[in-house]
């Protein structure tokens, strides 16, 4: 099947709340290898004057892919994800995500370009908490291969 087109201009609608834990920080700062002293400790995090643990400015992909995978899984795609090859990933913040947050992601899909037998499709995470303030913007691009490729 191939990827569909149309896709362009879709708006999918929130992901399920994902809850900002202080342990999930944690683990997502040691995996990054990101050491500052805010993503570990609150008494850190505090004198920098924030109300919890900080996340690493990656951590925004962790809400991000639960609104890619909507696409992903979307039948009317023509995606098949073991050709997928992950081209360019972007963050916009508007203010840091720290623990308590509870948080969604709106997926767009901004751009289908055709390219061979293939396609590139560019998309845009808006993530917000529950209560509509914005917190950051991912744009993400993947490669879809086509047969053969």
């Amino acid at each position: 099947m191939a990827i569909n087109p149309d896709l362009q201009g879709r708006v999918y609608p929130p992901a399920e709340v994902y809850d900002v834990a202080r342990e999930k920080i944690r683990e997502f700062a040691r995996a990054v290898k990101a050491e500052h002293a805010a993503h570990y400790d609150v008494e850190a995090a505090a004198a920098l004057g924030y109300a919890d643990l900080v996340a690493p400015p990656s951590f925004a992909i962790i809400v991000a892919q639960r609104a890619d995978a909507q696409l992903i899984a979307d039948p009317e795609s023509g995606i098949d994800f073991s050709r997928v090859v992950h081209a360019e990933q972007r963050f916009t913040h508007h203010r840091p995500i720290v623990a308590g947050d509870r948080l969604r992601a709106e997926l767009h899909v901004d751009q289908v370009r055709a390219m061979g037998g293939g396609a590139m499709i560019t998309t845009r995470a808006e993530i917000s908490t529950e209560l509509g303030e914005k917190v950051a913007t991912t744009t993400s691009s993947i490669l879809v291969r086509g047969e053969g490729q």
